[in-house]
């Protein structure tokens, strides 16, 4: 059995490679029950959340994710997010390999970001914004920067310094980022705004929108959570990585969906329909898209296997 720690996962996960690794598991005979979401109470802090995401290919592998969310970490400067990966041989049930489930996370949750982005946002988007200065946001920086020509990239947060410290590391990776401060102008600018955060109350205004823009929310992961309001949802074709999902646990989605801002027959597509070419995507160069994830246990199966097999092949 191989176990693969943080430094270990991020090299095995080369973005190329893992874009493609998601987009085939999406098109795949990859079985995804819906995960299990458990609140758990944290005495005299905010609730923490144990998620566990199982997935499947049927004869070849299975594999189960353990998360935890403690929101209160930060205080105690710790990740908000730990998490681990086990795989299994899916004809045998013998375990394969323990694989770090906080950098398989990120990369995961970013490389679907890009993915969705090379569908939904405009071809000639050279503007890049990411809101939040946690884990996330130095690997949505670099998935987006994949296979798109990015002329200008900035980077916010509630806490400036964070932010600045986040474009400090894009920069020693040779991309020109910057930190902002003022969101709305930020916003009104940008071709790509990628929020990565755990916000309960919207951060991004859909009056703030410029045609033509995408907007990708993949913080948010449970109903009452949300990274932008009801006037984005009303000017956004909507697209989500899952129905099952997304419609279950994003509150971005949830939401809109209660109140009747978005009816279910407006969620233009699944990524994997995008994907697939069985639904259109950007329709032309002034739609506003927007894209919620809430993550999809077989992003997760497609970044475990390329990490195992990298790592098996370099071993043998």
């Amino acid at each position: 059995m191989l176990v693969l720690n943080e430094e270990q996962t991020r090299t095995a996960l080369a973005w190329p490679a893992l874009i493609e690794a998601i987009a085939s598991m999406f098109t795949g005979d990859c079985v995804m029950p819906v995960r299990h979401h458990h609140d758990m109470e944290v005495p005299g802090e905010s609730d923490a959340t144990l998620l566990l995401m199982p997935a499947w290919l049927p004869g070849h592998y299975m594999g189960v994710k353990m998360v935890s969310v403690f929101p209160d970490n930060a205080t105690r400067a710790l990740p908000a997010i730990f998490g681990t990966y086990l795989l299994s041989s899916g004809k045998t049930g013998e375990m394969l390999a323990v694989i770090d489930g906080g950098e398989l996370t990120a990369r995961r949750t970013a490389a679907t970001s890009a993915l969705a982005a090379r569908h939904l946002a405009r071809a000639d988007a050279e503007e890049l914004l990411v809101c939040g200065s946690g884990r996330l946001s130095l690997n949505l920086i670099q998935a987006h920067a994949e296979g798109r020509t990015l002329k200008r990239i900035g980077i916010w947060g509630r806490d400036y310094n964070k932010a600045a410290d986040i474009a400090g590391q894009a920069q020693a990776l040779g991309l020109d980022v910057v930190a902002v401060i003022d969101l709305e102008a930020a916003v009104r600018s940008a071709d790509i705004i990628s929020c990565g955060t755990l916000s309960s109350t919207p951060l991004i205004k859909g009056e703030w929108l410029k045609p033509g823009a995408h907007l990708d929310l993949v913080g948010g992961f449970k109903p009452d959570m949300r990274e932008t309001d009801d006037a984005a949802i009303r000017r956004a074709e909507v697209f989500v990585d899952t129905r099952a999902g997304a419609m279950k646990e994003a509150g971005d989605i949830v939401q809109p969906l209660k109140s009747g801002v978005l009816t279910e027959d407006a969620i233009r597509a699944e990524l994997g329909e995008l994907i697939r070419g069985t639904k259109p995507g950007r329709g032309n160069d002034a739609d506003i898209t927007l894209f919620k994830s809430v993550g999809a246990a077989l992003e997760d199966l497609a970044g475990a296997i390329l990490a195992y097999e990298y790592a098996r092949d370099r071993q043998a």
